[in-house]
């Protein structure tokens, strides 16, 4: 029989990022999207094209799949940089933001109107930066409150994960993908 000793467990510090400067009211989703969007001073992108051969989602049973999408914005033109290096956080939740509303267009050409999705499951933001770069979370932040904004504060909000990479495709900060419920 096998034993093993008891190590006390040690209890880590909970982080909350608080949705206190959400600004949501129940309205259609694309209702929201535009009042955000106006807030913001941004604007939907068109849904960008594969540049290889993947699809830009996915739809399998009730969960539709996103590819990575990149930070272009609306007239096309693509962030690049590093955090840490040539890009600070704020650039980086800019970037997100872009990345978020590339993600919003592909779904919107998928499904036909971003009303059908009934909620944000899972987010991966993947974040360009240097080694000791450590703000990773505050990056992805562009993209999660964004989706808090779009979709409220209980649909818009998933499971997600925010990683450091020391490189991404043409150069760009963040590359972002998501799983929604439809």
């Amino acid at each position: 029989m096998l034993m093993f000793p008891l190590v006390p467990v040690i209890p880590l510090p909970t982080i909350h990022y608080p949705l206190s400067t959400i600004h949501y009211s129940p309205m259609s989703i694309e209702a929201q999207l535009s009042a955000t969007l106006e807030k913001l001073g941004l604007q939907l992108p068109p849904a960008p094209e594969p540049k290889g051969l993947y699809k830009s989602v996915l739809i399998s049973g009730n969960l539709a799949y996103t590819s990575g999408h990149l930070p272009l914005d609306a007239s096309g033109k693509l962030t690049v940089g590093r955090l840490g290096a040539e890009l600070d956080v704020e650039a980086g939740v800019k970037a997100a933001q872009w990345a978020t509303l590339n993600i919003l267009a592909s779904m919107r050409a998928e499904l036909g109107s971003l009303d059908k999705i009934k909620r944000v499951v899972k987010i991966l933001g993947l974040v360009n930066c240097t080694p000791d770069f450590t703000q990773q979370p505050a990056v992805v932040n562009g993209c999660s409150e964004l989706f808090a904004e779009v979709f409220g504060p209980e649909a818009g909000v998933g499971a997600r994960s925010a990683v450091g990479v020391n490189s991404l495709p043409l150069g760009v900060p963040v590359e972002i993908e998501a799983i929604f419920e439809i």
